[in-house]
This record gives structure tokens, C-alpha cells and sequence, in this order.
């Protein structure tokens, strides 16, 4: 009987994703472990691995296909030895396909919501005993009965891991099995938090209808990033009741140690003043816990470590890799982490576990000469600092003017969980980190 390869949901966030690349032909043979596509997810493209054993009949959806949407049919295998002919009448999405013929990804991402997983399904009297070539000789090595082996492929089809289960506790009568049969229970894809709509109608509609003429612009697609990017960014910036602190550092003196650290930093380090951010931003998150937490309808969540998301720009779009105990890690490691993360982003292969999550965020837009700006808070992140050039100014110092490198900074709260007072007190201790960098090193 055919079965079905699905759109793997690769990220907790994952509604769609794009079939960027097909690694296996119709006709080829294919193992467990196999891989069989790349996916571009909302953040990465991804490799998917095989499950299942098989030989690919028929790919469904086509390279460069965008919008496949999560559980969707994208492939159909057959058993080797099976005849053509079990595909007549086949409509895809038709097969009771459990969760665990679905590819899954190399990261093997930790589903934020547990689903409960069908029970094996056994094989009745006088049925054909289903199974995979593989469970078939592997059954025959053991000498175990297929028919008293329950199955949890589809529709009760023996796999590797029913017969090793078997090997292991002794294969258990049919009938036993299934008296404990609970019901089938189908994965749904995890929803985000919050569902936003654009304007209805297509570009070219909306365009017209609020005045643009027809022709005189480009219409270019988004792709699978920016399309969350502006789905989760409109929804925070409905449902965040935010307010900005924005505050100026003098930053002369952690330009002076930079300076110094790296002319005493074993070769491949370099310290850059985001590197000094970081750490002088978890560290504030340490000195001030109550500011390190996110809002829940059912309380607030108080973090027990500084996790910071960085945002990097890639083409196309924007992703926050995230430095995890930030509070625990010296200049160096921040440096060479954060290296790798950013190198890793631009080219599509973070994991989900190193961008997904966090419980603060920087975004830096200094080196472009941005003076100062705020930013949307990313969710469920409680705040995010944005941060200005470092450029001379005057300031007033003992009562005489005098001239200092200053940076502005911007801190975008969420009132819900970080109020005026608790914000400024944060702003309070990572300008002394700032304006005296060697607390840092303490």
C-alpha cells in the first residue's frame, strides 16, 4: 500500500515551509536515514531524513514549491516488491498515515506541546501480515511470527522498531495488543500564539484599491522569512503594550579596554563592542532577575539565565541567534560563539534551538550610522535594547564642557512584565557595565 512522506514541521513556529530541493528521483530506492529534501523553513533550510524504507513512485510536490503547508503529502513510497498497481484509485492525503512515517529533520527539534502516540495497531486473524523489507528479514533472523507483532506504521504496518521492540520484550499475541488500542490521534501542527491578517485581497488589488497605479511598481514575492518575520512582528506590535527608555553611555573607556584585550587575545580572537553588549546586558539581566522574564496568561515567567538574541541581517530577511548563559561566558567565548552563529545564519544553517527562544534581544544599528531608534519587541522576550553609533559629542563634565564618545541606547519594554521603574533600574546597571567595563571582568 502507498505510503506517504509529509511536510515535516521542522520548528515549533512552522505552518509552511518551501520544498527547496529534491535529493532522491522516482524509482530510487530509499533507506531510513536517507535524506530526501531540503526544506526552507521560516528561519533555515534544513535537510529531512527518511523514516521510512521504500521506493519513491511518485513526488508530489515539485521543486521551488512554496507554501506547502505542514502534514501535507509531498512523496509516495511503495514497498520494493510491491506492485505499481496499489497506487490505483490513490488520492493523496487519503492514507491514515500515523506521526512516525513523517521525515524528520536532522535537528530533531523538541515539540513545545506533547502529542500523545497511537499505540501499535495489531494484526488481525487471517489478515496479510504488512510489513517493510527490513522488518520482514529482520523478523525472519530472530525467527519471531510477524503475526504476533504489532504494528505502528500505517494502518498497522510493521516497521524496524516494532520488530527490535519485539526482540527485546517477546513478541506479545495480536489480540492482546489490540484490546489496549487507544484511539488514533493525528499531530496538528503547533499554532502561533497569535494570528494577525493582512489586507485582504492580492498585492496588486490592495495596491489599486488605495490609489496606485497599475504598472507602475514591481511586484516582488516574500519569501518564507520575511512572511513571519511580518507576521509575528505585526502581532507583537498589536498585543505589546510597549514603551521606550532611551538613555546615552559614554563609551570611551570600554573602547579603550577593547583596544587593549584584543592586542593581548590569542590569534583567531577578536572582540568587537557587540561582543561587550552582550555580555554587559546579560550581566544587568543577573544583577536585575526580575527584568529577565516573559509575559504568560498564566503568570510571569521569570528566567533562571541570560539567553540573548542577537539579530543578524541575512538576505532576505532577519534572524536572532541566541548566545544561551550569557551571564556565564567571558568576552572570548562570547566573541568566538557569536562568530560562528552569525557565519552559520547567513548561510541557512542554524538549528532551531540556537534561534528559537532566548529572553532578551539586541539589535545594533551602529555600523550603519544610525543614531538612535527603537525596536518591536521579539516575543516572548520581555524587552529589547537597540543600539545607536558610539560618535563624539559634547558633554559636560565637572561643570566644563569636554568631549566624549557617546552611544545611545534605546530599551523597548513590555508593560506587562517590565514597568518604567524596572526598566530604567536595568538601563541604571548596564551603563555602569558600559561606562566602567572592568566591572565586567569581576
Amino acid at each position: 500500500m502507498p505510503i506517504e512522506i509529509l511536510m515535516p514541521a521542522l520548528s515549533p513556529t512552522m505552518e509552511e515551509g518551501t520544498l527547496s530541493k529534491w535529493l532522491i528521483a522516482e524509482g530510487d530506492i530509499v533507506a531510513s536515514g536517507d535524506v530526501l529534501a531540503e526544506i526552507e523553513t521560516d528561519k533555515a533550510t534544513m535537510e529531512v531524513e527518511a523514516v521510512e524504507e521504500g521506493k519513491v513512485v511518485k513526488l508530489l510536490v515539485s521543486e521551488g514549491a512554496e507554501g506547502v503547508k505542514v502534514n501535507a503529502p509531498i512523496a509516495v513510497l511503495l514497498e520494493e516488491d510491491e506492485d505499481p498497481s496499489a497506487l490505483d484509485g490513490y488520492t493523496p492525503g487519503a492514507v491514515n498515515t500515523p506521526s512516525k512515517t513523517d521525515t524528520v529533520a536532522d535537528a530533531k527539534p523538541t515539540p513545545q506541546i506533547p502529542v500523545p502516540k497511537p499505540a501499535p495497531t495489531a494484526v488481525p486473524a487471517g489478515d496479510r501480515v504488512k510489513a517493510s523489507p527490513l522488518a520482514k528479514r529482520l523478523a525472519t533472523e530472530a525467527g519471531l511470527n510477524l503475526s504476533s507483532i504489532a504494528g505502528s506504521g500505517p494502518n498497522g504496518r510493521i516497521v524496524k522498531a516494532d520488530v527490535e521492540t519485539a526482540k527485546s520484550s517477546g513478541a506479545q499475541p495480536a489480540s492482546q495488543q489490540q484490546a489496549q488500542k487507544p484511539p488514533k490521534s493525528t499531530p496538528q501542527p503547533v499554532k502561533t500564539s497569535t494570528e494577525i491578517g493582512m489586507p485582504l485581497g492580492g498585492g496588486a488589488e490592495y495596491l489599486t484599491r488605495m490609489g496606485i497605479e497599475p504598472g507602475s511598481y514591481d511586484l516582488l514575492p516574500m519569501n518564507n522569512i520575511q512572511r513571519i518575520v511580518a507576521k509575528r512582528l505585526l502581532a507583537s506590535h498589536v498585543n505589546v503594550p510597549d514603551f521606550p527608555l532611551t538613555i546615552d553611555c559614554e563609551i570611551d573607556g570600554l573602547l579603550a579596554m577593547r583596544k587593549e584585550l584584543n592586542a593581548q587575545a590569542p590569534e583567531g580572537v577578536k572582540i568587537s563592542v557587540n561582543d561587550m553588549l552582550i555580555r554587559a546586558s546579560a550581566l544587568a539581566l543577573k544583577y536585575v532577575p526580575e527584568a529577565n522574564a516573559s509575559y504568560t496568561p498564566d503568570g510571569i515567567a521569570v528566567h533562571k539565565h541570560a539567553d540573548v538574541a542577537v539579530a543578524v541581517a541575512i538576505d532576505g530577511g532577519l534572524i536572532t541567534p541566541i548566545v544561551r548563559h550569557a551571564e556565564n561566558k567571558g568576552l572570548a567565548s562570547i566573541s568566538s560563539e557569536m562568530k560562528d552563529l552569525a557565519s552559520r545564519a547567513r548561510d541557512r544553517k542554524l538549528k532551531p534551538q540556537e534561534f528559537q527562544g532566548g529572553t532578551f534581544s539586541i539589535s545594533n544599528l551602529g555600523m550603519f550610522g544610525i543614531r538612535e531608534f527603537g525596536s518591536i519587541i521579539n516575543e516572548p522576550h520581555g524587552m529589547i535594547l537597540s543600539v545607536g553609533a558610539g560618535a563624539p559629542r559634547p558633554v559636560v563634565k565637572d561643570g566644563a564642557l569636554a568631549v566624549a564618545t557617546v552611544m545611545t541606547v534605546t530599551l523597548t519594554c513590555d508593560h506587562r512584565v517590565v514597568d518604567g521603574a524596572l526598566g530604567a533600574k536595568w538601563l541604571q546597571h548596564f551603563k555602569r557595565y558600559v561606562e566602567q567595563p572592568i566591572t565586567m571582568m569581576l
